[in-house]
């Protein structure tokens, strides 16, 4: 199918959605695109482009891309327009220094108030993240992950924390998409979150603290040595 019939054909279909769906439809187009590497990092979204890729109007694009700011995956530059947000090795290290922070505190808040429903709502994401592995499925793998993540956060009820994590989703899902799509990777390890799970349902909040800093810390070295080799071919192509 032609761009112009499938820009087309997609805008029949988002019309007859209500607006918040509607909305969301785009927004879900244009993050698997940034995912899918179809729009790098770095790059400038051009408003009249996408509307007319989408076959919709400029006004349900700008909200959607809005979405994305406030997910992380674009940033508005003052005079230049809105942009895939870069990858960096500075980025990267500081986004998994506060990650470790930020989750052993929303462990502190939920600790002793671990019930049944918490620990079934952890091993039901886990457990969903396995599936998405088990069928090689990238983009959804990567989502899983940022749940099962996510879990504790939603689990405190803390509204500031919550949306410190919210704010850190989308460069996390950008770098574990890049990384993923660089080395041919089909989601994380199959068992990668297993001890992560135990020691979160354990009763040893020491051990668990070790446990976050070891996997960010692991998460945090193979993503710099990816961001490094990509700027190394970077410089040898150029």
């Amino acid at each position: 199918m032609a761009d112009g019939a499938k820009g087309k054909a997609l805008g029949s279909v988002l019309a007859r959605v209500p607006k918040a769906t509607f909305r969301a439809h785009i927004a879900d187009g244009l993050r698997a695109a940034i995912l899918n590497g179809d729009i790098e990092p770095g790059a400038q979204l051009v408003e009249t482009a996408l509307a007319d890729q989408f076959g919709v109007s400029r006004g349900p694009l700008r909200e959607a891309m809005r979405q994305l700011i406030d997910e992380g995956l674009l940033v508005a530059v003052p005079y230049t327009g809105t942009h895939v947000v870069g990858l960096s090795v500075d980025d990267v290290r500081e986004i998994y220094s506060m990650r470790v922070t930020l989750e052993i505190f929303a462990f502190e808040q939920i600790w002793a108030r671990r019930d049944q429903a918490f620990r079934q709502g952890l091993v039901a994401r886990r457990d969903a993240l396995t599936a998405c592995i088990d069928a090689e499925d990238d983009a959804a793998s990567i989502v899983a992950e940022l749940q099962l993540h996510g879990f504790v956060y939603e689990a405190t009820g803390h509204k500031l924390l919550i949306r410190t994590w919210d704010s850190i989703r989308g460069r996390l899902q950008l770098y574990w998409a890049a990384h993923h799509r660089a080395h041919g990777i089909r989601g994380p390890r199959r068992d990668g979150h297993d001890r992560y799970v135990e020691m979160a349902l354990s009763d040893d909040f020491d051990a668990l603290k070790s446990e976050i800093t070891d996997h960010m810390a692991r998460g945090g070295r193979q993503t710099e040595d990816f961001l490094r080799g990509r700027e190394a071919r970077a410089v040898q192509g150029s």
